[in-house]
């Protein structure tokens, strides 16, 4: 597998492309709809819906449930230097959820985008914590 793709609903897909692209370094690859985006950094795909009627990933299911922001699963970004990024974002206005939290594989920050979906920034400690996408 060459990459992943993960999908987040948001609620203003511009303002999520605002987020992801100025702040956490994801570039759009496009934006063909008012209520999808489709952006990437490395090899992760990042799709973004918003609840939408004419379909896709924001479309309600058939049992009546809709997709809606927010919660605590989230995809992880490996940075360098957590606490430079936490101060980085801080600057910016970014929300963190967090602070720098020390674990057994290294330190994580959690930022919310525009919509309360959660980023983790994680600084590995252990050699074998850093991603290695072979």
């Amino acid at each position: 597998m060459s990459g992943v793709s993960v999908r987040y609903i948001v609620d203003d897909v511009d303002a999520a492309i605002d987020f992801y692209c100025g702040r956490l370094g994801f570039r759009e690859v496009m934006h063909p709809a008012p209520a999808f985006a489709m952006l990437q950094r490395d090899a992760l795909r990042l799709l973004l819906s918003a609840p939408n009627p004419q379909g896709g990933g924001g479309r309600r299911l058939a049992d009546g449930s809709s997709p809606e922001p927010g919660g605590w699963n989230r995809f992880s970004l490996e940075v360098d230097d957590v606490e430079a990024e936490a101060a980085r974002l801080r600057e910016t206005g970014a929300t963190l959820r967090s602070g720098v939290i020390t674990g057994v594989g290294g330190r994580q920050l959690l930022v919310q985008d525009p919509a309360g979906n959660l980023v983790e920034l994680f600084e590995p400690t252990r050699p074998e914590a850093h991603f290695d996408p072979r």
